[in-house]
């Protein structure tokens, strides 16, 4: 059974309008936004391991940079996101603890693990189903909704904490590059075409 670009039929990246391309691809446009058009999104593995590498490396100053500093009375307190998460557990805020652990180190790792065992096994490094392929990176796709939560919690704990000089939170360097491991993910997540899953599959069926 043949595919669609073995049919030479394109889907424009911005409306959706199933083409039949009968010349180069590299010269047609959608006939109804215009848009250059591809049967796959160029370069997008190696636009996604660009964006999944530079998240893994920013993972490690969000971990270990202070993700906010705590100032009463002259002395300030700085804390990670494992110790901020600790220090909650210790106060008796077990289920803010978890959540913040859930969202904050699970939920990442989560995703730039699941990212890269799909990406490995587009590129037949290792074997997962096609299925279960989509599942995980659908899976990422939608937990990349919600991966911002930790950073409203920042913002709202600053503007309820913040009283001047007596106590005040101030926002660390952690919280910046947790920020961005957030965005690398959205956007490793958003720049990968799920089509070469089935390309994989499609032509290991054709063996």
């Amino acid at each position: 059974m043949q595919n669609a670009k073995e049919n030479q039929i394109a889907q424009c990246q911005e409306c959706h309008l199933l083409i039949n391309v009968e010349e180069d691809v590299k010269r047609q446009r959608c006939p109804r936004c215009f848009t250059r058009v591809y049967f796959r999104i160029p370069r997008s593995l190696q636009k996604t391991w660009a964006f999944l590498i530079t998240a893994m490396v920013m993972m490690i100053p969000a971990n270990f940079l202070p993700i906010s500093t705590l100032t009463s009375t002259g002395t300030s307190t700085p804390d990670t996101i494992m110790s901020g998460t600790i220090a909650l557990a210790k106060s008796d805020n077990l289920g803010i603890a978890i959540i913040i652990f859930i969202a904050s180190i699970l939920v990442p790792l989560f995703k730039i693990i699941g990212l890269m065992l799909i990406l490995l096994s587009v590129q037949n490094k290792i074997f997962i189903t096609p299925k279960r392929k989509l599942l995980l990176f659908n899976a990422i796709h939608w937990i990349g909704k919600w991966s911002i939560m930790d950073l409203f919690v920042i913002s709202i704990m600053v503007a309820v904490i913040n009283r001047g000089n007596l106590l005040s939170v101030d926002v660390g360097y952690g919280a910046t590059c947790f920020g961005l491991v957030v965005v690398l993910t959205i956007l490793a997540a958003e720049s990968f075409d799920t089509r070469l899953i089935w390309d994989l599959n499609h032509k290991n069926e054709r063996k």
